[in-house]
């Protein structure tokens, strides 16, 4: 029973291997390849952070499904185990109910969930399909080649959620360019910090003005929590930078990440230029989700109360890290998971997380981007990069992976 409920005996600690790990230069798609000869060798690993600290690192579809759904690990930056930031310059904190656990998890995040909600999003279609064929214009009138990210991928998530939200989009260029900041892994913790106080601050005064003057907006309804004595002006503002950097900057990342391995893969991006079926873009999508990961440095908890995963005993006050993009690469969920095929039922995948921490955005994200890849692609029916593969600059520098630009012609 004891090595059951142990497992095999930990890594020495000169095989103990460093987390993060980089992605092959020429694979710039996948996972890094020392991730999958972990999932191959064994569903538990301890890795070696920054600090010296060792987590537990998961690897397999079914043993991060189990965990995310236990209420036995924790959210909580604040819970002891749980793995360090990412850098020793990424700077602590929270981010509003994100990381937290029930019941205040719950209680401020129902705070918010209405407007996310299917049917009110699918009301949202016609306009998001709007803002995609007026960027398209841009595009079809300018000049070639062309950015995709800039003049494209990051414009269009900033119109949505500025709408969503009611931010004026005239300050659209002030919120890309501290967001960029606030997710730079190369940033100092000053600039981290100044990035982060100039948008909490400008959301802070836009609050003010909502609990004066509401309107129907999504700020409006956080103002409104605020006057009915539910949360206080700080916790609106980090509810509503929350929802601002959520709803920009994934986003921005997945449609021009998703855009260049479809270009990379003529044939499935044939599948999508030459159908006009809603479930085969639908389907598209959530094989995009699965087969790429823009989030590439693991959903972090840290275990309150002893449990049994895979065999073996993780203790309280243990902390664990699940990447989910190898999840989604599990073969014995996913056939011939490292190769992209548009006609797979790919629905399962943890992208979006699992259990009460899912995203909360996940219907927004997936209106997106089936309208930009059921739109982009057809309107312009030639387009291609401008540049070779291994010219295109992949963010192995921020916490959000994607390119930093993509030239592309048509």
């Amino acid at each position: 029973m004891a090595d059951i409920l142990t497992g095999p005996a930990p890594e020495t600690p000169d095989l103990v291997p460093e987390f993060p790990m980089p992605r092959a230069a020429r694979c710039p798609f996948d996972p890094p390849p020392a991730l999958k000869e972990l999932q191959e060798r064994a569903p538990l690993t301890k890795v070696r952070l920054w600090d010296g600290s060792e987590p537990w690192l998961v690897t397999r579809y079914a043993d991060q499904r189990a965990i995310m759904g236990d209420p036995r690990v924790s959210a909580d930056t604040d819970s002891p185990g749980y793995p360090t930031k990412a850098s020793p310059d990424a700077g602590e904190g929270k981010l509003s109910f994100i990381m937290m656990d029930d019941p205040e998890h719950a209680r401020l995040r129902r705070m918010v969930t209405a407007p996310f909600a299917i049917k009110k999003i699918e009301a949202l279609r016609p306009a998001v399909q709007r803002i995609v064929d007026d960027l398209i214009d841009d595009l079809l009138a300018g000049p070639r080649p062309a950015d995709l990210v800039e003049r494209f991928a990051l414009p269009l998530p900033s119109l949505v959620i500025c709408e969503l939200l009611g931010v004026p989009y005239d300050d659209h260029a002030f919120f890309q360019e501290n967001t960029k900041t606030m997710v730079h892994r190369d940033a100092t913790p000053e600039q981290r910090g100044r990035a982060s106080r100039e948008v909490a601050g400008y959301l802070a005064g836009l609050i003010g003005k909502r609990i004066a003057e509401p309107r129907e907006d999504l700020l409006s309804s956080i103002a409104g929590r605020v006057t009915a004595g539910e949360i206080d002006h700080g916790q609106a503002t980090e509810m509503a930078l929350l929802l601002l950097i959520a709803g920009h900057e994934t986003t921005a990342n997945m449609i021009a990440l998703g855009s260049l391995a479809l270009l990379e893969n003529p044939d499935q991006l044939a599948l999508l230029r030459e159908s006009d079926d809603p479930k085969i873009v639908a389907s598209a999508v959530e094989e995009l989700l699965r087969y790429l990961h823009i989030t590439h440095l693991g959903r972090r908890r840290a275990v309150t109360e002893d449990i049994e995963i895979a065999g073996r005993v993780l203790r309280a006050g243990e902390g664990v890290i699940m990447v989910n993009e190898m999840a989604n690469r599990d073969p014995d969920v996913f056939p011939d998971p490292d190769r992209l095929d548009l006609t797979r039922d790919a629905r399962r995948h943890v992208a979006f997380g699992f259990g009460i921490h899912q995203c909360l955005g996940q219907p927004l994200a997936r209106m997106e981007l089936q309208v930009v890849y059921g739109t982009l692609y057809k309107r312009l029916p030639g387009l291609r990069s401008a540049v070779p593969l291994d010219d295109v600059r992949f963010k192995h520098d921020a916490f959000i992976y994607g390119v930093h630009s993509l030239p592309v012609t048509w």
